[in-house]
């Protein structure tokens, strides 16, 4: 038996044994997926259960995508992003610094062609690569800070259409057991 079908299986029970439990009241396989599933011909809660579990699994078949793993999907994805965002906030460390060091060599070569002095093209030098070095380091902690959130909302919004794809295949199939399906 596959991982799938077991979760299937364990999310079927689960659902009848709390319909069964707490009545008409209890949710349904298609509740706990924010899918709202009337009965049109007057389908008994039973039925309604084994309509929809055979709906869930032709769904998950025809679109390829299961709504519980997608929504562990969407919570490592969403931790995925905050880990990459952490790792842009770290982006030009010691920028400052190294610019710094880059200033001087140049400010005192500068300094020694211009008045014989690289003490003092030196430290000009400095002060200006430290500047430019932030400004660099900060301008790159921005643009990697940015990727890193597009590219966390571009797979939230590949997750979401996978969930979608997979209520249209699931309410297809629920309509042609002749349920009014609402998501």
């Amino acid at each position: 038996m596959n991982r799938q079908s077991l979760l299937f299986i364990l999310v079927l029970t689960a659902v009848s044994t709390a319909a069964a439990q707490d009545g008409p009241s209890g949710k349904t396989l298609a509740s706990t997926m924010d899918v709202y599933v009337f009965p049109k011909d007057s389908q008994a809660a039973g039925q309604q259960s084994r309509d929809e579990a055979a709906c869930y699994e032709w769904a998950v078949g025809n679109s390829g995508s299961d709504p519980f793993s997608l929504q562990k999907q969407k919570v490592a994805d969403a931790e995925q992003t905050e880990q990459a965002k952490a790792a842009a906030a770290q982006t030009g460390q010691g920028a400052g610094a190294a610019g710094a060091v880059r200033g001087a060599v140049a400010g005192a070569v500068i300094g020694e062609i211009v008045d014989d002095d690289a003490s003092d093209g030196a430290a000009i030098g400095a002060a200006a690569g430290a500047i430019r070095g932030r400004r660099k380091a900060r301008a790159a902690r921005a643009e990697a800070t940015k990727a890193a959130e597009q590219q966390g909302q571009a797979k939230q919004q590949a997750t979401a259409d996978q969930l979608d794809n997979f209520k249209k295949a699931f309410s297809v199939c629920l309509e042609a057991k002749d349920y009014l399906v609402k998501y």
